[in-house]
């Protein structure tokens, strides 16, 4: 006796982005990818890794900095003075950009950032200390 066969389940009708298109980028809590998704949105799966990341509350600013230990990416709700990285667990400093200022190095020539109010600043490519605020011909010796 043939048995009856249940008709197919109605696919489920796809989201539809607003009419405006707006969207907006957070990055993947489980492999750290950039991921958009459309205002409104409470969460966000990645299709790479299928890790469901939490999108932070309407009107939350956001920023971003590279982990001084991995380069990787982070972004932080703008404001934290401090964001560890998932990635390899460093600790980075988070400035605002009123915060810090730029100098090339004494020796190399490397762009240099430093936190306003400090004296000098040592470059991680050739180790020279440079002072700040005084021709690099006073600058110090390398360590």
């Amino acid at each position: 006796m043939p048995v009856p066969l249940a008709p197919y389940p109605t696919p489920p009708t796809p989201f539809t982005p607003p009419a405006n298109g707006t969207q907006s980028q957070l990055v993947c809590s489980g492999c750290r990818n950039l991921l958009l998704y459309p205002v409104g949105a409470t969460s966000v799966c990645c299709a790479v890794c299928n890790a469901v990341t939490a999108v932070p509350p309407p009107g939350t600013e956001m920023a971003q900095l590279v982990c001084g230990g991995c380069h990787t990416l982070l972004m932080y709700i703008r404001g934290a003075t401090s964001v560890q990285c998932s990635c390899c667990h460093t600790v980075n400093l988070a400035m605002e950009a009123n915060q810090v200022a730029h100098v090339n190095c004494g020796n190399c020539r490397m762009l240099l950032m430093y936190q306003y109010g400090a004296r000098s600043v040592k470059c991680a490519v050739c180790n020279f200390v440079t002072s700040v605020g005084v021709s690099t011909s006073t600058a110090e010796q390398k360590f």
